[in-house]
């Protein structure tokens, strides 16, 4: 009597590869069932060009990070993202020293910005599917206590704009117009249309 296949023989859909290294995108699409097969973060340049704006940037790395990945994984479905908290015209960094947290914190105390997620979908056919997802954010006037409170925390390192929405700066936000996820690193609503767009997520 034959065996039977095993369960990814039956599975005919390519795997799933994670072209980031955020532990806070693998947690996103967890919550909507996906658990990518690998992840593989990629090397890119993030600098901005010249002139270049929040949204550009965002769908421009995106796809960088996608084409990087699909010429190491030809036969995998690579999802990337990039997010940028961008004010006018102007992209906050992802802040590495206290420094530039400080820059931004003081940047948005009392304003609104906007947060744009770039996502890039590569298909083994070389076809490369994207999408930019936009949120607005509006802080409240922050005080120096609080200031100082959410920079020794140390949750800003790293993080776009110098925080991240889905810890103690959420306390901040007086309104959010948009995806939540989208803020967090990844708009699950655009990411699961993109996977079902494909036939790959079901239902």
């Amino acid at each position: 009597m034959a065996g039977l296949a095993a369960p990814e023989l039956l599975d005919a859909r390519p795997p799933l590869v994670l072209a980031s290294g955020s532990p806070r995108r693998l947690d996103l699409l967890r919550r909507i069932g996906v658990v990518p097969a690998r992840v593989c973060p990629p090397d890119i340049d993030e600098t901005p060009l010249k002139q270049e704006l929040p949204r550009q940037l965002a769908g421009r790395l995106s796809q960088a990070k996608a084409r990087a990945v699909m010429a190491a994984e030809p036969s995998g479905l690579v999802l990337a993202a990039d997010t940028v908290v961008g004010v006018g015209r102007r992209i906050l960094p992802k802040a590495e020293t206290i420094e530039q947290a400080r820059d931004c914190l003081a940047l948005l105390s009392g304003r609104r910005h906007r947060v744009y997620t770039g996502v890039a979908l590569g298909l083994p056919d070389g076809r490369l599917l994207t999408r930019v997802v936009e949120s607005v954010v509006s802080f409240q006037r922050l005080t120096e206590a609080q200031t100082k409170a959410y920079l020794a925390s140390g949750e800003w390192q790293g993080k776009a704009g110098g925080y991240t929405i889905q810890e103690s700066a959420e306390a901040f936000v007086r309104f959010l117009s948009g995806s939540h996820s989208n803020v967090v690193g990844l708009p699950l609503h655009e990411t699961a249309q993109l996977l079902r767009g494909i036939g790959w997520l079901r239902p």
